[in-house]
């Protein structure tokens, strides 16, 4: 029969469903098979021949054909895989049933009444009717949940068969072993099979449908409760799927062994169409979703830095009881690690490739969904987090995030892109060993829209930022506090800034110091605080190779001066919020010499008119995010409670910032009656007698004399001789006693596991266009917008 022939056999069965009045019995194969029998429709004619007004009425007018419909797919499924799927038919018959259910499944989870329905044992249907066999009946979720999982590792349909004899002899699913058929080398597995089309194809239909069936989260809204478990993730990665170990490293080691470029051969992905990719990004959003795991509410394996012989770590207390968190909380081989991580680098570099030779590799489109399993890889596996920070391959991870944190600061339909970046950042800051690394030089010269500079990964990192903070969008605002608290997490080991860098830094502490920035929320001073830290640090810690950024203190010291005057009477309050509403732009773009960007970069574009996005829960404030730690001599670090806070020379940068409660600030500050925040004298005094200026008044104190001498005595304008005076100059024995560092850690809360979770299933909504599994579904963990 011709395909036509089959759309419309498939049409009319559609029409006779939504059309029949009356219940049609589960027993009437003649009837439920013209659904799958004969059929060879590819998911996208599913997706036209089922129009979403027809599943809606199916369910509102006749639900009882409706429940038989997705009762009779699972049964199929179930079917399928208890046979093994040898004869053709059987695997038309499969992947028919699974493209029905991912079309339907999106239309039971969007009615409340219908939640449950998978959850019901349905009684006595095509069972035989036996009343003893309903006691054990399984409900419809979770034989639909093992039939996929089973599916997944079915001989000559989804894995290559071990057989090669006479088809009598086909393996038996039950007593197949599927750790031997792991679809990819990689991680606890060293054989790479032969690559199979029809294989990957059918992996694919699967894997989406199994993402389908996670989907229900999608139809809750987002809720402080939600930490409550999708239940259909909690059963797939529970003990009761026997694959659970296989499917966890086939998922990983796809992902990770994938290479978009062709086989290192420039321009072949022109000769090859490449069937891997659809796999490689249906593998990573499932990955993802299975690893949704609020790890503040969890015990997570404790690091002991024992190694077993095996390839997941069981030397650690049982984990979460998500198989796949546990399992990849415990991987722990070097070569795992290496593997694992040089698969991401390469992933997400690969739109950087893009410029060097336009169009010679392939260009994949997954590096949000790469950005969140890297997260949660460093989230749940602190060996992972130390390996990678133990050798500069975590530049290879660094470099990629600044490309996209540069490229979409503009853009407001990748604001979830530019938090995840930014958060991945803050929980590698926390480290000493990342800032270590950032003093190696960066070569690679990526076309980025930003100066030129010459200088190291540190010098990258804060031109970035500072791009992102003057030329972004308005709604990048809240991430200012995490941008520079990273560089204050750095500071303490960058052994020598540039002198763009150094001029950018003086930029943001003028551009954050002018009175109606400070005085216009009741946040803002903090970042005049971090920034102080930063300079601080330096001074005390990396003095010697900082010759830029102390030339650059002294050039600027009228900033530092004006922030120790700063006026606290009434009418300069009064004056200062005037002239912000004369000048409503964010940030002074004046000021700071852009100088010209590199060659070949575009500039950051903002989003097309009408682009879709997806919209995010907040996320909760730098101080709920990080918390504070003391490097002590030995370089360990030592939690800071709020209450046994050191008070250092320095007036103690951990107070007059984001750890003074907010109601501390609403105490001291008025709040009028349209409830418009507002500024008063005492609040200003409450910090201002905080700024940790110490250091900086006493470093020009001593050394503008002596550069003003250099300057009257050989009639100089010239900076590099002052730089030469100050690259030999020291401030030994002439500063106040250096202050503690502090470093403020990322820490697991239940804020950003809901933020990860909403900003998770957006990138997945808006990704799946072919075909649109959930458009124009009654969402509700999150609003799609338009730009």
């Amino acid at each position: 029969m011709g395909s036509a022939d089959s759309k419309l056999n498939f049409r009319k069965a559609v029409i006779q469903l939504t059309t029949k009045t009356q219940p049609v019995e589960a027993t009437d194969d003649a009837f439920w098979d013209q659904f799958w029998a004969d059929t060879a429709t590819s998911v996208q004619d599913v997706f036209a021949l089922v129009p979403a007004a027809e599943i809606r009425a199916v369910r509102e007018e006749s639900p009882s054909n409706l429940a038989t419909l997705c009762y009779k797919a699972v049964e199929k499924l179930v079917q399928g895989a208890e046979s093994g799927c040898h004869s053709e038919k059987e695997k038309q018959v499969v992947l028919n049933c699974s493209r029905l259910l991912t079309r339907v499944l999106p239309y039971i989870f969007e009615d409340p009444d219908w939640r449950g329905f998978f959850w019901s044992t349905v009684p006595g249907a095509g069972r035989g009717g036996g009343e003893e066999e309903d006691e054990n009946a399984r409900p419809l979720a979770e034989s639909l949940l093992l039939a996929i999982a089973d599916l997944l590792f079915c001989p000559d349909f989804t894995v290559q068969s071990h057989r090669r004899n006479n088809v009598d002899s086909a393996e038996d699913v039950h007593s197949l072993d599927s750790c031997e058929y792991i679809w990819e080398a990689g991680v606890g597995f060293a054989h790479s099979p032969q690559p199979n089309y029809i294989h990957d194809m059918n992996r694919m239909e699967l894997l989406k449908l199994l993402l389908t069936c996670f989907s229900e989260a999608m139809y809750l809204p987002p809720s402080p409760e939600s930490g409550s478990t999708n239940p259909w993730v909690q059963f797939f990665c529970s003990t009761e799927n026997r694959h659970a170990l296989p499917l966890f490293t086939s998922l990983l080691n796809t992902v990770c062994a994938y290479d978009p470029v062709g086989y290192g051969i420039p321009y072949n992905h022109l000769l090859f169409s490449d069937y891997r990719e659809p796999l490689v990004e249906e593998a990573a959003q499932v990955l993802i979703v299975t690893l949704d795991h609020d790890s503040a509410t969890s015990t997570t394996p404790t690091v002991d830095g024992t190694t077993t012989g095996t390839v997941m770590d069981d030397a650690d207390p049982p984990g979460p009881e998500n198989l796949f968190v546990n399992y990849l909380s415990r991987i722990h081989r070097e070569e795992d690690f290496q593997f694992i991580l040089k698969g991401i680098a390469r992933l997400l570099s690969n739109p950087l490739l893009q410029t060097y030779l336009p169009n010679s590799t392939k260009k994949i489109q997954f590096h949000q969904e790469l950005l969140v399993l890297f997260w949660k890889l460093c989230d749940f596996n602190k060996k992972f987090l130390f390996f990678v920070l133990k050798s500069s391959d975590v530049l290879d991870i660094l470099v990629p995030i600044l490309y996209f944190l540069n490229d979409a600061r503009a853009d407001q339909s990748r604001v979830g892109l530019m938090h995840i970046g930014v958060f991945i950042l803050l929980l590698l800051s926390g480290e000493r060993n990342f800032g270590v690394r950032l003093n190696k030089p960066y070569s690679v010269r990526v076309p980025m829209d930003i100066p030129v500079f010459t200088g190291t990964h540190a010098d990258l990192l804060i031109v970035v930022f500072h791009k992102i903070i003057t030329s972004g969008h308005q709604r990048l605002q809240p991430l200012f506090d995490c941008l520079l608290t990273i560089v204050v997490n750095v500071s303490p080991y960058l052994k020598s800034l540039s002198m763009v860098t150094a001029n950018k830094l003086l930029h943001l502490l003028e551009a954050f110091s002018t009175t109606w920035f400070l005085f216009s929320s009741a946040q803002n001073h903090h970042l005049v605080f971090f920034l102080l830290e930063v300079f601080n640090n330096i001074i005390q810690y990396q003095f010697d190779g900082n010759s830029n950024l102390v030339y650059a203190i002294i050039r600027k010291r009228g900033v530092f001066h004006q922030l120790a005057n700063l006026p606290t009477d009434p009418p300069s309050i009064h004056k200062a919020l005037q002239r912000r509403r004369r000048t409503p732009e964010p940030l002074s773009r004046t000021g700071s010499q852009e100088g010209a960007s590199m060659e070949g970069s575009r500039p950051a574009a903002p989003a097309e008119p009408g682009t879709l996005k997806t919209s995010l829960v907040a996320t909760p404030g730098i101080d709920k995010l990080t918390e504070k730690s003391q490097v002590s001599e030995d370089g360990t670090l030592r939690s800071l409670e709020p209450e046994s806070q050191p008070s250092s020379a320095e007036g103690s940068p951990s107070e007059g910032e984001p750890s003074q409660t907010w109601r501390d600030q609403r105490r001291l500050s008025s709040t009028s009656a349209s409830g418009q925040w507002s500024p008063t004298s005492d609040w200003i005094l409450s910090w201002k007698s905080k700024l940790p200026l110490q250091t900086i008044m006493r470093l020009l104190q001593v050394l503008v004399p002596q550069v003003e001498k250099i300057c009257i005595d050989k009639g100089l304008t010239d900076e590099s001789e002052i730089l030469r005076f100050l690259q030999h100059g020291t401030l030994v024995g002439l500063l106040p006693v250096p202050h503690p560092i502090l470093i403020r850690k990322y820490q697991a809360n239940s804020g950003t596991a809901m933020w990860f979770r909403t900003y998770m299933w957006g990138v997945i909504y808006l990704r799946n266009v072919d075909p649109p599994v959930w458009y124009d579904t009654d969402v509700k963990l999150f609003e799609i917008q338009r730009v």
